[in-house]
């Protein structure tokens, strides 16, 4: 089974004759003229399919991805759903590497205006597995991991990973991923999972243990959805003897059964440093499908990137959550309500140094707010131009938002969510780690504070992907 063959069954149709183009002379002072080459205007069919290099891939999740290249019409849609059934190929997690090679069709039954694709992969081994890194949270963690991939050939695979955090934190997830078949790219995940934290800013830590199902699918291109199921037990212990009360009276044991769906459209031209293109995630959840905690939940995220120079971008990003309990009953915790502040949020703050504490411990809220307005720009002078240098980008910034149990019964709800707001300014360097995170070093100036805020001013240093 090393190589699938597809061929049309449509009638072939004739590929127009262009004039041929006389040759300019050649003179030392003449410069080629710069010509656009409309490929849509070209006649083109795909008349055969090849994929070479498959050992255990089964043939139908293959032609599956590779059907809609019989589609095409002319040369440009050929391109375009080629570089799509990449994409889904990539997809199944069954190849390390996939080229596609396009040439004109050969031999007998061609059409005058017939292709042939051919898709060169390499499939993975049995069991791969390695030591990474990862960055999330402000957080660097050490990462290792087991996969083995394509155990029955049509995309399955187990992995196992654990990841020890620079701030404490461990993790360990194994999961079994089934890509299926079908226009929408449905992938289904099932995970079982154990995770220990420690949030010295809120007075303390939590072990959960758990089990998440997950579905994912695209309703068009550009729209990803995912639909899950989350059970855990969490234990959460008090930090140290200065834990507040308010902290202490939620130690203990803790029954989460969730429902949550997640939407996002991402039309970004890049994941670290867009130029273009813009963001947006929604967030829904259910808990009190069992357990002892009941809440809804909804959240959002929006990102928007526009060039108003070379390599200068102006980025504004809004974010948002409500939630509130759905019966005097249930409780929601510590770990399930909103924190502000910090160098990946409103800027000038401490971690979780915006809205109410005790104590010195943040208690969080179950509503908030936050904003921001970026400037990125290249280095002064350009130092390193197109190389070293392009990883660099002066950051401008000014960033608000708010915090607090708010409630959309009240009359003056709007007006409540701009009381208080917090801003703050400053200005500072941001780098690109590959394709994994974006680093910053700002020296912060906090305009505008309440009492019991914890403000931090002067150098702050974050590191993540998604920050307000």
């Amino acid at each position: 089974m090393g190589t699938v063959y597809a061929k049309s069954e449509d009638a072939p149709t004739n590929l127009p004759t262009l004039p041929p183009q006389e040759p300019h002379a050649a003179h030392p002072s003449h410069k080629p003229e710069s010509k656009e080459i409309f490929l849509d205007g070209v006649k083109a069919r795909v008349d055969k399919i090849h994929v070479d290099g498959l050992a255990r891939t089964k043939d139908d999740i293959i032609e599956d991805c590779i059907r809609d290249l019989f589609k095409a019409t002319d040369f440009q849609d050929v391109l375009l759903k080629a570089h799509r059934a990449r994409l889904k190929l990539d997809e199944l997690g069954c190849f390390k590497n996939i080229a596609v090679f396009i040439d004109t069709s050969k031999g007998t039954g061609a059409s005058p205006d017939g292709l042939e694709v051919t898709f060169n992969v390499t499939e993975y081994k049995r069991v791969t597995g390695g030591v990474t890194t990862q960055v999330g949270n402000n957080e660097g963690a050490l990462l290792v991991g087991l996969r083995a991939p394509n155990i029955f050939g049509r995309g399955e695979r187990v992995q196992v990973e654990y990841s020890h955090g620079s701030k404490r934190t461990t993790n360990f997830n194994m999961a079994f991923i089934k890509p299926m078949r079908g226009k929408y790219r449905p992938i289904f995940t099932t995970s079982v999972f154990q995770s220990n934290a420690e949030w010295p800013v809120s007075g303390y830590k939590e072990l959960d243990r758990g089990l998440l199902f997950d579905f994912g699918f695209h309703s068009t291109s550009l729209i990803k959805h995912n639909i899950q199921w989350e059970a855990t037990i969490r234990d959460l212990g008090v930090l140290s003897r200065n834990t507040s009360f308010e902290v202490r009276e939620q130690a203990g044991l803790s029954l989460k059964s969730s429902l949550r769906h997640i939407i996002s459209i991402d039309l970004r031209d890049d994941l670290i440093f867009p130029s273009a293109g813009s963001l947006l995630q929604i967030t829904s959840e259910a808990a009190g499908l069992g357990g002892d905690v009941g809440y809804l939940k909804n959240e959002f995220y929006v990102q928007g990137n526009y060039s108003i120079a070379e390599d200068f971008v102006l980025q504004g990003t809004l974010s948002g959550g409500y939630m509130r309990g759905l019966t005097n009953d249930m409780k929601i915790g510590m770990s399930d309500k909103y924190y502000l502040g910090g160098p990946l949020s409103l800027r000038g703050f401490r971690m979780r140094g915006v809205g109410p504490h005790s104590d010195g411990d943040a208690l969080g809220s179950l509503a908030f707010w936050s904003s921001g307005l970026h400037l990125f720009t290249p280095l002064p002078f350009r130092p390193g131009r197109g190389g070293f240098g392009d990883l660099f980008k002066t950051h401008l910034f000014i960033t608000a938002g708010n915090i607090g149990d708010f409630k959309i019964s009240d009359q003056n709800f709007l007006e409540t969510l701009a009381a208080n707001v917090r801003i703050s300014y400053g200005l500072g360097i941001a780098l690109r780690l590959g394709n994994m995170a974006r680093v910053e070093v700002n020296y912060c100036f906090p305009h505008t504070f309440e009492r019991g805020d914890q403000t931090h001013p002067g150098i702050q240093f974050g590191i993540g992907v998604q920050f307000t």
